[in-house]
């Protein structure tokens, strides 16, 4: 079997392009950490605020309260996120998961608005 350089090329721009991806630049995002996928982040691992795919499949972040995931991070979809484009945590802006019946999760507290979040 002969192989030319436009063969080579080739083989490796298919296998790039199969790549997923979402994955890629989630994970630059969280600076190689992992990226949860599920109702749970990383335990141990994962910091407010990063990137996840939530299990529905949407894209969502890593917030305080939201899912049971004991002393977890929640992986939360962006549908269910506030967020306040003014104010950064972790290098990122500043989100958390909605409350049945209103406020949002801090953790095991339900705040009114994102300027009562614990910021870290």
């Amino acid at each position: 079997m002969k192989f030319t350089l436009a063969t080579v090329f080739l083989g490796i721009a298919a296998v790039a392009t199969a790549l997923p991806q979402g994955t890629t630049i989630a994970a630059r995002q969280n600076q190689n950490r992992p990226v949860p996928v599920g109702n749970c982040c990383v335990a141990n691992t994962s910091l407010k605020q990063d990137a996840c795919t939530a299990a529905n499949g949407e894209s969502g972040r890593c917030v305080p309260g939201g899912n049971n995931c004991g002393s977890s991070l929640s992986c939360i979809g962006q549908s269910s996120l506030t967020c306040d484009n003014n104010v950064f945590e972790r290098g990122n802006t500043l989100c958390r998961a909605n409350a049945p019946g209103g406020g949002l999760f801090d953790g095991a507290n339900i705040i009114q608005d994102l300027s009562q979040a614990s910021v870290n």
